[in-house]
């Protein structure tokens, strides 16, 4: 056990060698919003300003359509002022002092949303929020009441939530990682890519020609991901099984299989991020101290009905029963008459539908983009780690710890340094715990 630990970690070392555009490159990041009325209707000619330590980075105004986007040269905080003398003489901003919003968090390559809310004119104004702006990822509208206050306490909460919604997410894709790992002891470095798949199959279903509903094209994504699973194992993984090859040829081949379709998905869908056209900008749903969008709350309760839909299967039924046999004794299994090779696949196709799933939901709450499944790759390795591998509950739980450092890391750090404050986490675990926080600890030899 402690071998495959060893180089499972390797593994996962070598993905962050590989991946230094999740950290460090720039991917053209910029500050964006939508200015509307207090009925909906687009409100354009407003003159936006962005600046950063008092320097203007960049000016522009609102479009017919009310949409207005600032690009930013790099990760860090800015200041987006709205010149309230080029508003219409009907609006007035709702807040006082809403017309700046300072400390405006931008990571490397994500398009940050913030959010002006306008009143008609003559209303009398509320006090005690600057304005709005999102607290994680594109079009998460937060602000306006408690959920605006900049103390401490509120935006610990505030991070919390978001923490156990980005947890959630990576949990759902992490866990089909780790029943592939348990049944099979193959790390399969594509499965970033089968979240990617998830994501664009659900944006292509739900635009232009087929324009169905995004529920349907979930659906329809989910069938396709679990479907790509279950041919990764029936074309490839199960012969190269049947012929003997090595665990470490395989690790190499899943890599080679990941970046295959990596750049297939690059050609084929190009590097522009996009956003579903469904439930872009919300007005949040106050809750005490915090926040949240009803687009959030419902991705964060599926996310939990999900999970708890798998640990159903995998306690309650014949075939997770056979997945949990599979996974503690394979050769046993098989000799007690469960099919293997079946139950495997089962695996694959459920790793496969889930990531998909994943895939949207991760889209939902940021962007769409060619790389975005790698990006959440070492995530979901260190949740899979710390959790305990193999064990899906500990996917879970490690998942979720892994979404709470990150956010809570922003306190006090640079947003760019919130997934290396996620990993530093799993290696005071490990040190501690090196079985992880789930994980059955062995006696070697």
């Amino acid at each position: 056990m402690r071998a495959r630990l060893m180089a499972f970690l390797a593994v996962c070392f070598a993905a962050f060698l590989l991946a230094p555009s999740a950290f460090a490159q720039d991917q053209g990041q910029s500050i964006k919003g939508t200015l509307r009325g207090p009925t909906g209707q687009p409100v354009a000619g407003v003159t936006l300003v962005v600046a950063s330590g008092g320097t203007e980075v960049g000016t522009t105004k609102s479009a017919a359509d009310g949409t207005w986007e600032v690009a930013v040269p790099k990760s860090g905080t800015y200041t987006v002022t709205l010149d309230v003398a080029t508003l219409p003489s009907r609006y007035q901003l709702r807040n006082k002092g809403g017309e700046t919003l300072s400390d405006v968090a931008v990571s490397t390559g994500q398009k940050r949303t913030v959010i002006f809310p306008l009143a008609p004119a003559g209303t009398q104004q509320q006090g005690g929020s600057p304005g709005s702006t999102t607290s994680a990822s594109p079009g998460v509208v937060s602000g306006g009441g408690a959920g605006g206050s900049t103390g401490f306490a509120t935006r610990f909460a505030q991070l919390v939530v978001e923490g156990i919604k980005f947890g959630a997410i990576i949990a759902i894709t992490a866990i089909g990682l780790s029943l592939i790992f348990g049944t099979t002891g193959l790390i399969n470095f594509a499965q970033g890519e089968m979240v990617t798949i998830g994501a664009m199959v659900a944006f292509f279903f739900s635009t232009s020609p087929f324009h169905l509903p995004l529920v349907v094209a979930t659906l329809l994504a989910i069938v396709v991901g679990a479907g790509v699973g279950g041919a990764m194992e029936r074309g490839i993984w199960r012969p190269m099984r049947r012929r003997g090859s090595g665990l470490i040829q395989m690790f190499i081949i899943s890599i080679g299989l990941s970046l295959l379709i990596r750049h297939t998905l690059l050609v084929v869908f190009g590097s522009r991020r996009s956003q579903y056209s469904e439930f872009t900008v919300q007005r949040p749903l106050e809750l005490g101290p915090v926040s949240i969008t009803p687009r959030d709350l419902v991705v964060t309760l599926l996310c939990f009905a999900v999970l708890g839909a798998v640990a159903f299967v995998l306690l309650r039924t014949r075939i997770g029963k056979a997945m949990r046999a599979v996974a503690d004794n394979r050769d046993l299994a098989e000799a007690s008459g469960i099919d293997v090779d079946w139950v495997v696949l089962v695996v694959w196709l459920a790793g496969g539908g889930l990531a998909a799933l994943g895939g949207v939901l991760f889209g939902l709450t940021t962007a769409i983009y060619w790389d975005m499944g790698f990006n959440l790759l070492l995530l979901m390795f260190a949740g899979v780690i710390l959790g305990g591998l193999g064990s899906a509950f500990g996917a879970v739980v490690g998942s979720l710890v892994v979404g709470l450092v990150a956010q809570l890391s922003t306190l006090w750090f640079s947003p760019e340094l919130q997934n290396a404050w996620a990993l530093l986490a799993l290696i005071v675990v490990l040190l501690i715990r090196p079985q992880g926080i789930l994980g059955k600890s062995e006696r070697a030899g």
